[in-house]
């Protein structure tokens, strides 16, 4: 996960440098933003998958969290990319922004100050790519997610994923590689990092954003399941509905789309990854490699 420079601020950091202080408020308390974005490599060099899009939620999730005169627009952000790619050489990648505070220790934000990092590194698939083909076993975890009147969860707050992280943990501990968390009415959420999707009868499934992050993954597929011609529906999702699914399957940067051959050991469908799901992902490879017909629309080439 290493790489060569680090955009910090305006400045190309070597990796080693890339350090922040101890009494950094963000590592003691939590109010930092990231995003996560993938480059894939194309015939036209490195495509950033919706990179204006990734950098419009990382500058609201900075607005939701309170931070007042923060200093980069959406270009400066864009080109701060660009550079990242460029000074690593990569022609596929991760891409991590992050916003953290600088300042004196204590629960004031208004007394600090933000600071920004740009990181990319290269890194394959999240879950594995034996995920990506034969499907991951997932458990329901028995932490709820936020509820939205306790932080921010619209928000991707850095702090807010201490959830995802007790949930993932436990699920690993626990023999699975992946945890659906339900939200405080008991209702389908999402996944640690991933959402969710379910497949019945012909018709694409997924909870509302009433109760999940709202995931570009997430858009991109129902977005390419419309244009398939499968129907798709917005709505809410029992746990036992995801028992009785003809097929299940995760969305999110970091994890593509991977499919689910087992909820609380109730195999899904036929226990391995389903027609739709498959189709959805070749859509989604065509689209990323710049062969699809959203290329042009989503893929910002780095030149």
């Amino acid at each position: 996960m290493k790489s060569d420079k680090v955009w910090m601020d305006g400045e190309l950091v070597p990796y080693e440098q890339a350090t922040v202080h101890i009494l950094t408020p963000t590592l003691h308390y939590g109010p930092g933003v990231f995003e996560g974005i993938r480059a894939y490599e194309t015939p036209r060099g490195a495509g950033v998958f919706r990179l204006r899009e990734h950098l419009k939620r990382f500058l609201d999730s900075i607005h939701i969290l309170g931070i007042r005169d923060y200093p980069y627009s959406v270009e400066d952000l864009r080109q701060a990319v660009h550079q990242v790619i460029k000074a690593n050489g990569f022609t596929g990648c991760y891409i991590r922004p992050l916003m953290y505070l600088k300042g004196p220790m204590g629960l004031d934000m208004d007394k600090s100050m933000p600071a920004t990092a740009v990181i990319a590194w290269e890194w394959g698939p999240y879950l594995g790519q034996e995920a990506l083909e034969r499907g991951a076993n997932l458990m329901v975890s028995s932490f709820t997610r936020l509820h939205p009147n306790i932080s921010m969860t619209k928000a991707k707050i850095t702090g807010n994923y201490v959830n995802s992280m007790l949930v993932k943990t436990l699920a690993l501990r626990s023999g699975y590689d992946e945890a659906v968390i339900l939200d405080p009415q008991g209702f389908v959420a999402e996944c640690t990092g991933e959402n969710i999707f379910m497949v019945r009868r012909g018709t694409v499934f997924t909870p509302p954003l009433s109760n999940a992050l709202e995931g570009i993954t997430r858009d991109a597929v129902l977005t390419l399941a419309r244009e398939m011609g499968y129907p798709v529906e917005e709505t809410p999702i029992t746990r036992d509905l995801l028992y009785v699914a003809d097929e299940v399957f995760m969305t999110g940067t970091a994890a593509e789309i991977v499919p689910v051959r087992s909820v609380d050991t109730r195999v899904i469908g036929e226990g391995r990854r389903g027609p739709v799901t498959h189709a959805l992902q070749q859509a989604f490879y065509e689209t990323v490699r710049g062969e699809g017909k959203f290329s042009e629309q989503w893929l910002d080439i780095v030149a």
